[in-house]
């Protein structure tokens, strides 16, 4: 397939944020597969901070850094991300490139404790805010379920009437597929955001 599929083109447009010395932000440590690819790409230098309701996300993530030693180059926060102002060090503020939500349930975990729109939307208001400008958040929504689905339908409200000052918005879906398959929205911050602080 020539096309890229829902995670890898996530990457890519990480990557095209997200450099050696750079801050990232992983909204959701899941298992710890973004968090530890976004301290990769911020390298030695530089910083990932990232959040999960639970606990047993938390320690997962905390072992897959370990495992290849990057847990120096991390912060992992146990709160939801619509803490991450207030989580997230002032100095930090202006120089976050990348951040990353998968949205939906814990892979392997409870499958009633899922992300909601409200929190979702109040970090991607922060995160707008407080990031670079160019910086990008990557929205892997998965709607398969019915919370899943109303979230979609609010973040696709949300993000379609962001000011285009404020961000570009983007998604990039498979519309034949079956089963409700996972999409991608991503925003790139403008150089001036007209977000109230």
């Amino acid at each position: 397939m020539k096309l890229d599929r829902i995670l890898p083109y996530a990457r890519i447009l990480l990557e095209k944020a997200v450099g050696p010395g750079d801050i990232a932000v992983d909204a959701t440590a899941g298992n710890g597969f973004d968090t530890l690819f976004l301290a990769k790409l911020c390298g030695s230098q530089g910083h990932v901070y990232a959040f999960d309701i639970q606990a047993e996300a938390i320690a997962a993530t905390s072992r897959r850094l370990e495992s290849e030693n990057f847990q120096a180059h991390c912060t992992l926060f146990a709160t939801g991300h619509e803490n991450v102002k207030s989580s997230l060090p002032k100095t930090s503020y202006g120089k976050i490139t990348g951040a990353v939500f998968n949205l939906g349930y814990l892979p392997g975990g409870d499958k009633n404790i899922v992300t909601k729109a409200e929190t979702t939307i109040s970090s991607i208001t922060q995160l707008l805010e407080i990031m670079a400008p160019g910086g990008i958040i990557v929205l892997v929504i998965y709607h398969g379920h019915p919370e899943g689905a109303i979230e979609k339908d609010r973040l696709l409200q949300f993000v379609s009437n962001l000011p285009q000052e404020t961000a570009h918005v983007l998604q990039y879906s498979f519309i034949n597929q079956v089963n409700q398959p996972p999409f991608i929205v991503a925003l790139e911050k403008r150089q001036k955001s007209l977000l109230s602080n």
